[in-house]
């Protein structure tokens, strides 16, 4: 059971009393404007907020990005029925579209953050409206709800690079007269800056509920956010500069949450992938789901297998390229050869080629444990349609079916993990990064990676068969320069830290974020299809056209709405 699932709290209506006529009585489950700027309704107005940004329709979802972040980004495959299964996310996936800038999924995924920002704004109408006497609590919702649209805006920013900035200040009937264009890109992320600085100077260090962000994780989101901004774009999306005062800045912040949040890294890396553990040591800030309906809201991937068990729906297969990066040579990334010779995607290849362990706490394959338990064991049957796919599936949002936490809802699995937005080891990385880039504390960096890597190798303990034999052979091994690995020069510690991060967070929607940051989308993404397109057929005609799908077209429907005050994505 979780303290307080604020994310899962609807607005709850009051029905009206009893009035000395009929003409005088509200219609029941109405509430009119104005009774809700009482303090006590205001804050249901904000626990409103929350609960849209755990929003997880699988074709309006405010939840975690992983077609947008992963498939995109080549770590996985759409998965499913096949490729018209989703039809509008083949495309996304394989930068081929037919119609692109009309399409009713894109559409969606706009539609939906703006829904998501309109309670937002709504709510803090609402609480700007009371004096501190009235609300005690004014200045922190104000923050708590800053932090929120910053969350909300900050996936705009990475899905559309350009979006119509609203506040809470302005009119509804001026909505559709805010250009996509009124803000530079570096302006744009500027307001984003804006919200998380103001909300790290007034939240507290610790909330007593579990949902609410603390000071430290508004200090985590503003590094996020400095780290994207640094990496500055022209009008084109090619990386022209990198910011060395928003680098600094983020190496410091990353360097007080480290010292003085209190978080550590969770002993195992299972542990940040196991209900039992969520809101734990190494969570800074996490969308809160529960199994309790009536209190909250279940999350609902279409990542689970086809199984009696489970039942719907096989999406997010992990890629053969994505599992072949987790080959070590010495005990360290095989970055040469990683994609040739034995496929990583099999239980002998398993067995015979030195892996690292992180690779069975994101993907399994017939024949080996699911989700930690050594007597479940995946079949081929479990998969949709391996023809198309190959026979990999995602465990990394799945809970096991004899979890405490997983609920099923015909025909779609629910569970009551959260999603970490936020986590200890990607700030440590984000300092790592800042200090390779600016070619300071070097020793700093190799530490806090070799970190990373020592909680990985000593993450085996729930990898293991019946029999009590692991289930991969297992090497990893810090970075030891000179003796694994060449020297630590700035450009070999940036190769291991992206290395790092894709390890660490693959299929949890990162990565082709991180590839349109650092300016190597197209490079890495057509190196990928290349080598793919000839293990998956449906793959042969994916391409990345430069300057075009570092984002998302605007969608043409929200181009028309606007009566094209909108401009359009370069490229389109």
């Amino acid at each position: 059971m979780k303290a307080l699932n604020i994310f899962g709290l609807g607005l709850i209506l009051l029905l009206s009393g009893a009035c000395e006529s009929m003409l005088d009585t509200k219609p029941q489950g109405v509430v009119a404007d104005e009774d809700l700027n009482e303090p006590e309704q205001v804050e249901k107005m904000i626990n409103a907020a929350y609960s849209f940004v755990g929003q997880n329709h699988f074709n309006k979802q405010m939840g975690m990005p992983y077609e947008e972040g992963s498939v995109r980004g080549g770590e996985a495959y759409k998965g499913g029925s096949g490729t018209n299964d989703n039809a509008e996310r083949n495309r996304w996936e394989t930068f081929t579209y037919m119609q692109p800038t009309n399409v009713g999924d894109l559409d969606n995924l706009w539609w939906v953050h703006y829904v998501a920002v309109g309670r937002v704004h709504d709510a803090l109408r609402r609480v700007k409206n009371l004096t501190a006497e009235q609300y005690p609590l004014r200045e922190q919702r104000i923050a708590e709800l800053r932090f929120l649209r910053g969350h909300i805006y900050m996936y705009m920013k990475q899905c559309f690079k350009f979006f119509p900035y609203i506040d809470e200040d302005t009119p509804q009937d001026m909505y559709d007269k805010v250009s996509n264009d009124a803000l530079s890109d570096q302006e744009l992320w500027g307001k984003l800056i804006e919200d998380f600085r103001f909300a790290a100077g007034v939240l507290p260090d610790v909330q007593a509920e579990v949902g609410r962000p603390t000071g430290f994780a508004a200090k985590a989101y503003l590094a996020k956010t400095l780290i994207f901004a640094a990496y500055e774009q022209d009008d084109n999306h090619n990386v022209i500069n990198i910011n060395r005062e928003k680098l600094t800045e983020v190496a410091a912040l990353c360097k007080d949450i480290i010292d003085n949040s209190g978080k550590r890294l969770a002993p195992d890396f299972a542990e940040n992938f196991l209900c039992e553990y969520e809101n734990g040591t190494e969570s800074i800030w996490a969308i809160q789901y529960t199994t309790d309906t009536q209190t909250g809201r279940l999350n609902s991937w279409l990542v689970s297998p086809v199984n009696s068990d489970y039942g719907c729906c096989g999406f997010l297969q992990p890629s053969v390229n994505m599992m072949n990066r987790y080959k070590t040579v010495n005990g360290v990334p095989d970055f040469e050869n990683f994609n040739t010779g034995i496929l990583l995607d099999n239980k002998d290849a398993f067995a015979a080629t030195p892996m690292d362990p992180r690779l069975m706490h994101t993907a399994a394959v017939p024949g080996m444990p699911w989700k930690y338990a050594p007597s479940y064991i995946m079949g081929e049957n479990w998969v949709r349609t391996p023809e198309v796919y190959g026979y990999s599936m995602s465990q990394k949002l799945l809970v096991s079916p004899t979890s405490d936490c997983f609920k099923k809802t015909n025909p779609f699995m629910g569970a009551g993990l959260n999603w970490d937005v936020l986590r200890l080891d990607e700030v440590m990385l984000w300092r790592a990064e800042a200090l390779i880039q600016l070619e300071q504390e070097m020793d700093e960096a190799l530490r806090l990676i070799n970190e990373i890597r020592e909680r990985a190798a000593n993450s085996t303990g729930r990898l293991k068969f019946a029999d009590g034999t692991p289930t991969g052979r297992f090497d990893v091994q810090p970075y030891r320069p000179g003796v694994n690995c060449p020297a630590w020069t700035k450009e070999f510690a940036l190769q291991a830290l992206r290395w790092e991060r894709h390890l660490e967070f693959a299929t949890e929607g990162k990565w082709f974020f991180d590839l349109v940051r650092w300016g190597i989308a197209a490079e890495q993404l057509n190196a990928y299809f290349a080598v793919e397109k000839t293990r998956r057929s449906y793959l042969r005609d994916a391409n990345f056209t430069k300057n075009r799908d570092e984002y998302f077209p605007i969608p043409e429907v929200q181009i028309s709405y606007v009566k094209g005050l909108y401009k359009q994505n370069a490229g389109w």
